[in-house]
């Protein structure tokens, strides 16, 4: 079930009660939007009190979302965004399945599939089945980051969640940099 709040001070919030909530979240999107997630065994008023002890927090990621929104160059015009995508898919074509080959041979750990797309929301997912999926726009990190993210996918195909057990299996096959890694993957957005 999904319904609009006015907060006093963040504005309008969406609330979402679905039974796949495991706890009360919230979700700040690039747009400053708030999205409030619990669920169906709590009531509103425990996550709107839940909302209210966040706010200071919400206000910060709404800023630093601001910040780096204003830092983006300028939109393209759909035709240069379309050939700029085709350009970035022949060159995850050529580079992404040897990157995840040598990755997989020197950490043992295998995919079934793999698939490039232009997913926005992700840099990369793996299915319960082991199938990896890379976002093409992978193409615009660094190359070290490219490596992490793809033994972070690789990673899943162990544990396909993120508990202790996979955060340290990420960490020892990474030289004990996960955390430094995903700190300076989160300085980057896909556009």
């Amino acid at each position: 079930m999904t319904s609009l709040y006015v907060h006093p001070r963040l504005g309008e919030v969406t609330l979402s009660q679905t039974v796949r909530a495991r706890r009360i979240s919230i979700s700040v999107r690039a747009t400053g939007a708030v999205r409030l997630s619990f669920p169906c065994g709590v009531p509103q008023k425990r996550a709107l009190d839940f909302l209210e002890q966040k706010a200071e927090w919400i206000g910060a990621a709404r800023e630093r979302l601001a910040r780096k929104r204003a830092s983006l160059p300028p939109q393209l015009l759909p035709e240069e965004r379309k050939a700029r995508i085709e350009e970035l898919r022949r060159a995850a074509k050529a580079d992404l399945p040897g990157r995840i080959g040598r990755l997989s041979e020197a950490t043992g750990l295998k995919c079934e599939k793999l698939s490039i797309r232009a997913s926005r929301t992700k840099w990369g997912s793996c299915s319960g089945c082991n199938h990896i999926s890379l976002s093409l726009f992978l193409m615009t990190l660094p190359e070290h980051l490219r490596d992490y993210v793809i033994v972070h996918e690789l990673c899943h195909t162990v544990h396909h969640d993120h508990s202790p057990r996979f955060h340290a299996l990420v960490d020892r096959l990474v030289g004990g940099r996960e955390k430094a890694l995903n700190r300076e993957l989160r300085a980057f957005t896909i556009r």
